[in-house]
């Protein structure tokens, strides 16, 4: 089993650190995994993306031209990169940010209210901590132990008070199931 996902946003929506810590969850789940980022010299506001291959076999090339997985924090980001998604993929969204203006017919478009459940537990600044937990119990991809452990590893030491806020938003896409 290989899934290949792709993750786009601006700068400072945390899309570096979704790719991150899906590649060390992978890699505590004994998976194989690549990750690859790419952003423009803004940082800050400007364009990024990662990609990210998950795999039970040898990874031949970390490199993702047609995810199964898409993660559009942005606007932008989903009109560059839509189009690539394989038929039968997924497509999460932003949808505190916006709406698809057009809907393909051979995908699945998933709306994560990122900033209103990460308002509702402390600060928007984890959005991309609830997107990820959306995308985790969507598809299965890694334990939800594992992106958690990841979560510990990262924001071990002087970030350490960082790990139950995270924690939390990732947990936020099962208080939206039972609510809806």
């Amino acid at each position: 089993m290989t899934d290949k996902l792709l993750i786009a946003g601006f700068g400072g929506q945390g899309i570096m650190l979704m790719g991150e810590l899906l590649a060390y969850g992978a890699m505590s789940a004994k998976k194989k995994v690549t990750f690859m980022p790419s952003y423009g010299p803004e940082m800050r506001g400007g364009t990024a993306n990662c990609s990210v291959i998950i795999s039970d076999e040898p990874i031949s090339s970390p490199i993702v031209t047609n995810p199964k997985i898409l993660i559009a924090m942005n606007g932008p980001s989903l009109g560059k990169f839509e189009e690539d998604v394989l038929p039968g993929g997924l497509i999460f969204y932003n949808y505190s940010l916006f709406q698809p203006s057009e809907i393909r017919g051979d995908v699945c478009y998933v709306p994560v209210d990122c900033a209103r459940l990460a308002r509702e537990i402390l600060s928007e600044k984890v959005s991309n901590m609830v997107m990820l937990g959306a995308v985790i119990r969507r598809t299965g991809i890694l334990p939800g132990e594992a992106i958690e452990g990841a979560i510990e590893k990262k924001f071990a030491g002087a970030k350490e008070s960082f790990i139950p806020v995270n924690k939390n938003a990732l947990a936020a896409w099962q208080y939206l199931e039972k609510a809806g």
